[in-house]
């Protein structure tokens, strides 16, 4: 399954990083797939669906 390569592909990446340049990198691969991706309507709607996972999370732990 590809999100599985992805995420095995992800964690690798992240592999012997500070959390300082792990922080980055998941920056720059945010602004990186968004260039690539390039359609405003496809973005918000994944800003949407990973802010409330995030949130509903944090709900979760409270």
């Amino acid at each position: 399954m590809l999100t599985d390569e992805f995420y095995e592909a992800l964690i690798d990446a992240h592999r012997d990083l500070t959390t300082a340049q792990s922080h980055d990198l998941n920056a720059k691969l945010v602004l990186l797939l968004a260039d690539r991706i390039g359609a405003l309507p496809v973005l918000k709607e994944a800003l949407d669906a990973a802010r409330a996972s995030t949130l509903a999370a944090a709900a979760r732990n409270t």
